[in-house]
């Protein structure tokens, strides 16, 4: 991961959070998501879903990382441990006594260098020869509670949940294209797209944004970045869509051959603190009480059972994620 990895951190954080809201820090360079979540809301299988988190690690940062797959955080972290830049090792259910004895005790995450030659002074080299061992023989050479810690690792137990270590202080939706994209109609749809979702998110957590960034970037790497602050806090998605929309012309991007978008909603703040200006427009209110139905549906129904118009056609045009971002 290297020098590449420490220098984004941040925003590594960041881009991860758009696989799953669940990512801890754990610094300097590596990150654990918890997947549970993420597998149902985008359908994939755990390995699939690894792929796609990678796939967006190397395409906006270049970085190439190595990847960990298991049912707990300690496997998956020596799982990632064990696979060279670019690869993926997955531990299946079952399958973790097998794959850690032949490993050396020193592997095992949180066994201090005093432990390690308390075992070697008596001949256990291997996680397999720590395993074998009763609880009362441990206890003797390590004492009670670091055998107890010790036995359970051996046995490839972990029960650390995955703990986000701050609050989000922004959202950012964001769609990697399977092939690079010349069609303005079809920019168009993707920036609309994102917008909804950010809209519905901000709706779902009853919290308005301010500031709105919409970043494009192209297939050689490079890319673009247009940020507005709304005219008001919103989590309206057409006044989003308007905002992010008039970004992207903005850039004119005629011929550009686009490989990825990202809006971002900032200045969070919330929904029932912000203030709204009065609009006379009948229209108004009918289109925000038919977002409110849309976003029932959607709670009831899953997040494809109510799309704008302009994206009924639109579904399989990419890789998209919602982020929950972490403050910089």
């Amino acid at each position: 991961m290297g020098d590449a990895w420490e220098a984004q951190y941040d925003d590594v954080i960041e881009l991860m959070s758009g696989v799953t809201p669940h990512v801890q820090a754990v610094p300097p360079n590596a990150v654990q998501l918890d997947l549970t979540s993420a597998l149902r809301y985008f359908d994939l299988s755990p390995y699939d879903m690894v792929q796609t988190a990678m796939m967006r690690l190397k395409l906006f940062y270049g970085i190439d990382s190595s990847a960990g797959l298991a049912n707990n955080r300690m496997l998956a972290a020596m799982a990632a441990d064990a696979s060279a830049p670019g690869g993926t090792t997955w531990i299946r259910d079952g399958q973790a006594p097998d794959w850690l004895r032949p490993r050396p005790v020193t592997a095992l995450p949180g066994i201090g260098r005093t432990a390690a030659d308390t075992l070697s002074r008596y001949g256990l080299h291997t996680i397999g020869q720590v395993a074998d061992l009763s609880a009362a023989t441990l206890q003797r050479l390590l004492g009670a509670r670091s055998a107890r810690l010790l036995a359970e690792r051996a046995r490839g137990h972990d029960p650390r949940p995955v703990v986000p270590s701050e609050p989000a202080a922004h959202l950012v939706a964001d769609l990697v294209l399977e092939r690079d994209c010349l069609d303005p109609a079809q920019q168009h749809r993707a920036v609309l797209g994102l917008a909804d979702r950010i809209g519905g998110r901000l709706r779902g957590e009853g919290r308005t944004a301010g500031r709105l960034t919409l970043t494009v970037r192209y297939a050689d790497r490079t890319s673009s970045t247009r940020t507005r602050t709304l005219p008001e806090p919103t989590n309206h998605s057409p006044a989003l869509a308007a905002v992010a929309l008039g970004q992207l012309a903005a850039l004119g991007l005629q011929r550009a051959r686009v490989r990825a978008f990202a809006v971002r909603a900032e200045d969070l703040l919330p929904a029932d603190t912000a203030y709204r200006q009065l609009s006379l427009d009948p229209g108004d209110a009918r289109a925000r009480a038919a977002e409110a139905a849309a976003d029932r549906a959607r709670r009831r129904f899953g997040p494809e059972a109510v799309r704008p118009a302009a994206l009924a056609d639109d579904r399989h045009s990419g890789s998209q994620a919602l982020t929950a971002g972490r403050p910089l």
